[in-house]
């Protein structure tokens, strides 16, 4: 029997009134999985593939045939924006099946909630904060929620896998199955996937099951990429220098003039096309499209421009949204990271990035929201440059940005790679609010018992008793657990102030904001107050602050005309994989044409592969800055020059990192660079102890409850999850640099 066949009546008709032509080779490889085995299914394709109607198709004709006595399957999503989205596809499809669907996240109807927790049945939208407040909070209810839950849904699962939210949702679904005997199939659904086999292995967190990952040709695809490089020249000795030549700037124009033709080219380029502006931080998306709304206006162009970030309110991201689909008119929106997710919103007729991605999987993602419904993938980045020319720095006139993006383009494209995630193997700040959840939800419990309960948990199975005792030991000590007169615990004074925190849900951190609103209207947040009179921008506005509530962190604005800025505190911090480091080293070494690149983009390249090539940065490890200065370029991922910088530093050497750049250490070293060459030698084949490093002595990876964990853990975490000297050694002993400096 085919597989169309074997769907259930209602969808049978459902495909036939959309006029489905076929089922996607992925749908019908979810439906034979789903079908015909009890394992948990893992789906990675492409953007607009038809991943979630092939994970719902299926289950649903399951749920059709086979009634649940409980919800019957659960959805999961990183967003409440994807909830909503999802449930309106779903309304539609589950129309004549009598199968309701219920959205349960904090905007969601209280209503809607209640009948369910009355008559649990069907299908649940749920987010895993929603979820574990659920499980929290109310235990007897989840038992009749969910006692005959037969399958997970887990979307954007690349997405949770890089998260802390994702071992947040393990944790969840792990104390689920443990207080209602009842382990469902997991379905997980991902666009973007550098290591299928890892993915498997995190979907199957607790279940005990094996993970078909079906593998479909998606065939070639083709994709339309281009890149073009503005300039602004640093004072007028640069503007007089060029004098001349085709590019010639006068002086009396200002520092500012490839802005202005950035902005004038981005107008043109996106002028009656639907189009995202992607930008690495809400600060410069801010900018751009507000520059772009000015010059609509000079022009008498109509606004088309909007901007959606997670600062912006809920209702005008939702407004921008829906705007985008309705496809009246070819709106141009500026993101960061919100419109990465698979929120529908119509074919686009291209995507924008100012900028570099920050690493592979962002390129692939923001490529992904292009080339819907049939469409070729049409990409298009822009570059500006600072540019003095008069500079003393050998390195200082390359654009490490502009050469990472072709690095990142040449990986995803031609070798097809991806970053795989780094190991979270050590997350004490979780490992805090999971006791703290489980205590809040069974009450006193023995030591061994909370132990038991939280330590089998598959995210803490590399976590030793010892220091688990020692974390209970300190969260006695500073009261946020409670030993009591029959030795066991629970929460304790302080702790009882944070669980009852509305905030306690959430693992990951959030600075404080600043409600920003006009008169009754909520335009977003900001996380500084702004004082009266400031004017900044949000929403891709210009507003002025009106009055300030510092008590309840509300700003009251007036929009006015114009240009402003707005600063966040730091947007991003930047991580690279060995992988990608060395595709940036191959770009410069190599004489490769890329016909992606603009005459002034190749003319940059050329420019920088001399540079690259006469340092000596590309054959030796260490290059002579100045006198004693050297850049030392092992050619290796963050976490492992990271790990070079304080064995360095164990040995008195010190070295910097140059933010702008993370791919090489900047050292100031009296000796000679044979002894200094010979020193990292000797790192490189020594037994290192990590924990004799010189640490900084607050290191830690950030985490929301770092503060309520005992230092000498947050330690370890650094060193054990962060560091990386076997890699180090991997990396550095398996690349061919030479032994002797530029120059012997």
């Amino acid at each position: 029997m085919d597989v169309f066949s074997r769907l259930a009546p209602f969808i049978q008709d459902f495909i036939y009134q959309n006029k489905w032509e076929e089922l996607h080779g992925n749908q019908v490889a979810a439906c034979e999985v789903i079908f015909d085995s009890d394992d948990n299914l893992l789906l990675s394709s492409g953007t607009a593939s038809g991943k979630t109607e092939a994970a719902f198709l299926p289950v649903l004709t399951e749920l059709y045939n086979h009634p649940s006595r409980s919800v019957g399957v659960m959805y999961i999503s990183p967003l409440k924006a994807l909830i909503n989205d999802q449930f309106k596809r779903l309304e539609l499809l589950l129309l004549d099946s009598h199968i309701p669907v219920t959205k349960w996240h904090g905007d969601a109807s209280v209503n809607s909630k209640e009948k369910l927790l009355k008559n649990p049945e069907g299908l649940i939208q749920i987010t895993p904060e929603s979820l574990e407040s659920l499980l929290t909070n109310k235990r007897g209810a989840c038992l009749s929620l969910f006692s005959d839950l037969r399958f997970v849904i887990i979307d954007e699962v690349h997405h949770f896998m890089r998260d802390e939210r994702g071992l947040q949702l393990l944790c969840v679904l792990e104390r689920l199955q443990a207080l209602t005997g009842v382990i469902p199939r997991r379905i997980g659904l991902s666009a973007t996937l550098g290591d299928v086999s890892a993915a498997k292995t995190w979907l199957n967190t607790g279940t005990g099951r094996d993970c078909a990952a079906p593998l479909v040709n998606e065939g070639k695809k083709r994709v339309r990429l281009h890149i073009e490089r503005f300039v602004n020249y640093a004072d007028k000795r640069d503007f007089v220098e060029r004098n001349g030549s085709q590019n010639m700037i006068h002086a009396d124009t200002g520092g500012d003039i490839g802005d202005r033709e950035h902005y004038e080219y981005l107008f043109q380029q996106t002028l009656d096309k639907k189009t995202i502006v992607f930008a690495n931080s809400r600060e410069e998306i801010e900018l751009v499209m507000a520059n772009l709304r000015e010059l609509a206006l000079k022009k008498k162009a109509p606004d088309v421009y909007r901007v959606h970030h997670g600062n912006v309110s809920a209702l005008l991201r939702e407004n921008t949204e829906d705007e985008m689909k309705s496809g009246d008119e070819k709106i141009v929106t500026g993101a960061t990271v919100t419109l990465e997710l698979g929120i529908d919103i119509g074919s686009l007729d291209q995507a924008v990035q100012i900028g570099a991605p920050l690493n592979v999987s962002a390129f692939a993602q923001r490529l992904g929201r292009c080339g819907r419904r049939g469409q070729v993938p049409q990409l298009l980045f822009t570059f500006v440059e600072s540019i003095k020319i008069n500079s003393s720095d050998i390195l200082g006139p390359i654009n490490w940005e502009f050469i990472r993006t072709i690095a990142i383009i040449e990986l995803y494209l031609r070798e097809h790679w991806l970053e795989p995630i780094p190991p979270r193997n050590h997350a004490y700040n979780l490992l805090y609010h999971q006791t703290m959840c489980c205590l809040k939800s069974n009450g006193e419990m023995s030591p061994a018992g909370l132990a038991q309960m939280v330590l089998k948990l598959g995210c803490f199975r590399r976590i030793p008793q010892e220091d688990y005792r020692k974390l209970l030991q300190h969260l006695i000590e500073i009261e946020q657990l409670e030993r009591t007169e029959r030795g066991g615990i629970i929460v304790g004074r302080r702790g009882e102030k944070e669980i009852n925190s509305h905030k306690f849900l959430t693992v990951f951190l959030a600075p404080e904001y600043f409600l920003v609103k006009d008169e009754n209207r909520t335009i977003g947040t900001v996380d500084k107050p702004y004082p009266v009179g400031m004017r900044f921008a949000l929403a891709g506005l210009s507003w002025e602050t009106v009055d300030i509530n510092v008590k309840s962190k509300v700003i009251f604005v007036k929009r006015i005309p114009g240009i402003s800025v707005v600063d966040w505190d730091r947007d991003f911090e930047a991580e690279f994989h060995t992988v990608l480091v060395r595709k940036i080293r191959s770009v410069m070494k190599q004489d490769e044409s890329y016909p992606y690149l603009s005459d002034r983009c190749g003319e940059r390249l050329t420019e920088i592969q001399y540079i690259a090539r006469n340092s000596g940065i590309l054959e030796h490890l260490i290059t002579p800055l100045s006198d004693k200065k050297y850049a030392v370029f092992p050619w290796v991922g963050t976490r492992q020059l990271v790990t070079l910088h304080f064995a360095l530093l164990h040995r008195r050497i010190k070295s910097k990192i140059p933010w702008n750049t993370c791919i090489y250490l900047e050292i100031f070293f009296e000796g000679t660079p044979e002894a200094l060459e010979e020193i990292i030698h000797d790192i490189l084949h020594s037994e290192l102890d990590l924990n004799e490093l010189p640490l900084p002595d607050k290191v830690q990876m950030n985490g929301k409850y770092n503060e309520f964990i005992p230092f000498s853990l947050l330690r370890k975490q650094f060193i054990e999850d962060y560091l990386d000297l076997n890699g180090l050694k991997r990396d550095m002993c398996d690349f061919n640099i030479a032994v002797s400096p530029k120059g012997d």
